[in-house]
């Protein structure tokens, strides 16, 4: 019969639940997050961010769920969940399924990784499946075989002790604005490049023939401007969209904030400064080696009139998956029964960092097979996910699932 356990953790708690039909069937765990980003900034959805409603989008003819978590990770979630009820309903339920359901990975799941060494013994499994990726389009079916990690900083400048007039003092005191903006601005060459002393050193180089493979995927220029409402993109030159949003590193600014921002005017010379910045990182890079070398490179370009902090969030490690697998090759075929196409291998821009922790602590490799669409706001305002993918998806896990203990029996 199935079980499920609430377990306790430093931070949110993590739900576990299994249905173990038979030992000698292969076991599969289904990973997922129940924690979102938040709904800021609120004036910009467009109906309540957590009263879900359902509204046609351009994208979405047959309509889509509107609120936050709906695609990145609840309604994934949940679509797994209602998969799983149908199968055990018909009595068609092809392997043992286990579930675990964090509330952290959108800060990092920092209590994640106590809780699966302690519990090896539980989550032992063959294979976890991860719904919090995306497909290429509706017509498009694809599987995500790699991930880019993170590493996650906030900074802060100092000028003088206070808040002073910018009249009296303007010209001759530091600007930590000012100063943290070139800051930044120093640390990107004009060919999209990030200036940071070895932070390309480990940086995985893939072959003419992949590159060639990955651009082969259907991709609209003009389309993607206009979705965005654009006039251009704006990457490291001498890649194109795809690969510089899957394969190569990344250095961004998060948020950024000091001084006077309420209404109306305030003649201020601010005394401090923040930012808040992201790297993606890609395969062989790592995290805790790329927060030290920026945090060493931060300190070194301050100018003397200033005082900086670096202070860590939280990283992940970058993650590939192989397509040579029996879990891959089980994605492959549900996609292509549900679809009625070959799904396409692609590598994700995003980072997921409990992959590279299942493959380290479990032992055991993930398929990441998600359901949404690049297009669907997650982690913005007005998120929402497809009626159409929410279905496909509990039309095809249980194909996956089928297929997945064939291949394995």
């Amino acid at each position: 019969m199935p079980k499920s356990t609430v377990y306790e953790t430093k931070g949110h708690p993590i739900v576990y639940g299994e249905y173990l039909k038979d030992k000698k069937l292969p076991t599969v765990l289904v990973y997922g997050h129940y924690d979102v980003q938040p709904a800021d900034p609120l004036e910009l959805w467009e109906s309540p961010p957590f009263e879900p409603v359902i509204k046609k989008t351009k994208n979405h003819a047959k309509g889509a769920i509107f609120a936050r978590g709906s695609c990145d990770d609840k309604g994934q979630m949940f679509m797994h969940i209602k998969a799983f009820e149908a199968m055990v309903s018909a009595n068609e339920l092809p392997c043992n399924v286990k579930f675990m359901i964090e509330g952290e990975e959108e800060v990092g799941s920092p209590n994640l990784g106590i809780f699966c060494k302690k519990n090896k013994k539980l989550l032992s499994c063959d294979v976890i499946v991860i719904s919090d990726t995306a497909i290429i389009a509706n017509d498009v079916p694809s599987v995500t075989v790699g991930l880019r990690g993170l590493s996650y900083i906030e900074v802060e400048v100092v000028g003088a002790n206070r808040d002073l007039h910018s009249g009296v003092y303007g010209g001759a005191v530091p600007n930590p604005i000012n100063i943290l903006c070139d800051m930044i601005a120093s640390m990107k060459d004009k060919k999209g490049k990030i200036t940071i002393p070895g932070f390309y050193d480990d940086v995985a180089k893939l072959s003419a023939k992949e590159r060639k493979a990955m651009n082969e995927a259907p991709f609209d220029l003009n389309a993607y401007k206009k979705d965005l409402k654009i006039g251009d993109v704006q990457g490291e030159e001498g890649y194109t969209v795809i690969e510089q949003t899957s394969i190569r590193p990344t250095l961004d600014v998060n948020g950024i904030w000091g001084g006077y921002i309420g209404e109306g005017a305030k003649t201020v010379l601010p005394s401090k400064a923040f930012a808040k910045i992201s790297m993606r990182l890609v395969p062989n890079q790592n995290s805790d080696k790329i927060t030290e070398i920026f945090k060493n490179h931060f300190e070194k370009i301050a100018p003397a009139s200033v005082k900086v902090s670096v202070r860590p969030h939280h990283g992940g490690e970058p993650a590939v998956t192989p397509s040579d697998t029996p879990e891959y090759k089980a994605a492959a075929a549900a996609m292509l029964k549900t679809f009625g196409k070959e799904p396409i291998p692609v590598r994700g821009g995003g980072s997921i960092p409990i992959v590279a922790l299942f493959e380290e602590v479990l032992e055991v490799k993930s398929v990441l097979m998600g359901f949404g669409l690049d297009s669907d706001d997650i982690h913005s305002p007005n998120e929402h996910y497809g009626l159409f993918n929410y279905y496909k998806g509990i039309e095809t896990i249980p194909y996956f699932m089928k297929y997945y203990a064939e291949m394995r029996s």
